[in-house]
């Protein structure tokens, strides 16, 4: 059951032993991982420090970092991070707020915290059905590039080319000429 410091800063300019002189005034740290001018925005298992970390934490391990911030800046990126380390059975503890994650506080944070995900999801998916709706209302195509332009295949079609023919001519499959007409 060892105890395991995370540290994490965002900036060249920056450094973890701020962190890690924090850290060491209330636990005795048995092992540290750290990203240093790594951005919170750069999703947990990106980030090099945080990807070991994970690789060697055991169940029963505690994790102590000094703020939640420093499991991501994205709320949907740290609760994933921290369901995964739940999941391995770590214990963690967020020393500046003086919460422990297992505790009933602890517990709350994480429901707060998966609300809070879901509404930015909601949002996320709320921004990109309005962008696509507006998109679509001015013309714009969406989805994947047509395998042939429709316009190109009628007015083939007209001069008089057969479907085998119009699909040879534009390298596709009589059966995609066949749909492109139909639209």
């Amino acid at each position: 059951m060892a105890t395991i410091a995370y540290y994490r800063v965002s900036t060249r300019d920056q450094t973890i032993e701020t962190q890690r002189h924090e850290l060491s005034q209330t636990y005795r740290v048995d092992r540290e991982f750290y990203d240093e001018a790594v951005s919170g925005t750069v999703k947990g298992e990106n980030r090099e420090g945080f990807a070991e970390l994970l690789a060697y934490i055991r169940e029963g391990d505690t994790l102590v970092t000094v703020d939640l911030d420093r499991l991501g800046r994205d709320s949907i990126d740290v609760q994933q991070n921290i369901a995964s380390l739940k999941a391995k059975g770590v214990n963690i503890i967020i020393s500046r707020m003086g919460v422990d994650l297992a505790t009933d506080a602890g517990e709350l944070l994480v429901a707060i915290l998966s609300k809070i995900a879901e509404m930015e999801r909601r949002k996320t998916m709320e921004r990109a059905n309005a962008g696509r709706a507006r998109a679509k209302a001015e013309g714009i195509h969406l989805g994947r590039k047509p395998s042939v332009d429709h316009k190109l295949v009628k007015k083939l079609r007209k001069e008089g080319l057969s479907i085998s023919q119009t699909a040879t001519k534009l390298g596709v499959s009589p059966a995609t000429i066949k749909r492109a007409q139909a639209k």
